[in-house]
């Protein structure tokens, strides 16, 4: 009787050990699959961000669809290529480089890694000083680069029509290239070359492009953008 009982003690510890160890080895298998599953897992790098800042022409003012805006294409074009960067359109209709400056500080909150200043035709078209145009142009240039340093910079420049006056429009012409040089940024020379002042490619109150006057803008954007991605 003695033995008989020793025999089932032996036998009940036996299963109780073999049962562990299935165990131990299925919960190891388990860990070994839920580890090969998450190596499996690409990566999500965030896409690094194109900035827009601008006014109504960045906006995509009048246009039935933003997508249909230069800034728009210009994501449509980096998605084709592939490339890992997203566009943020930051537009305001009406905006002058002096709302540009008061706003920059709160836009400047989210990260960005290419910066594009689209501003200034509202001034001109108020006739603003130059001088005034300049310095805030400069200032808001001055508080992206103190924010993010390693952040690539384009202007995107602008021309008055030949009813500003000559003087006004050669000094505002010239305003672009020197603040880009001045900063060592890259310069859309005129952002609506081919567009401005053709009746065809612009809205009824000739100054807003159309969607068919926007895709020759996005060109015009690419042609300097494309080399600083």
């Amino acid at each position: 009787m003695k033995y008989m009982m020793t025999t089932i003690a032996r036998f009940l510890v036996l299963t109780i050990v073999f049962a562990a160890c299935n165990t131990e080895k299925k919960e190891n298998t388990d860990n070994s699959a839920d580890t090969s599953v998450a190596a499996s897992k690409p990566s999500v790098s965030s896409k690094r961000t194109i900035l827009f800042f601008g006014n109504s022409l960045t906006a995509g003012y009048g246009l039935d669809d933003p997508s249909q805006s230069f800034s728009g294409l210009i994501q449509k074009r980096i998605d084709s290529l592939g490339l890992d960067y997203k566009v943020v359109n930051a537009g305001v209709s009406g905006e002058t480089t002096s709302g540009g400056n008061s706003r920059i500080d709160w836009v400047l909150k989210n990260p960005l890694d290419v910066f594009v200043l689209e501003l200034g035709g509202n001034d001109g078209l108020r006739g603003i000083p130059v001088t005034e145009t300049r310095k805030n142009l400069q200032a808001i240039i001055d508080k992206v680069k103190a924010k993010y340093p390693d952040a690539k910079l384009v202007l995107a420049g602008m021309q008055m029509p030949p009813s500003m006056g000559s003087q006004y429009t050669g000094e505002f012409r010239k305003l672009y290239k020197e603040i880009a040089d001045k900063n060592n940024v890259k310069l859309i020379p005129f952002l609506l070359e081919g567009v401005g002042g053709e009746v065809k490619l612009n809205q009824k109150d000739g100054i807003h492009p159309t969607a068919e006057g926007h895709k020759i803008v996005a060109e015009n954007v690419w042609e300097v953008l494309k080399d600083v991605l």
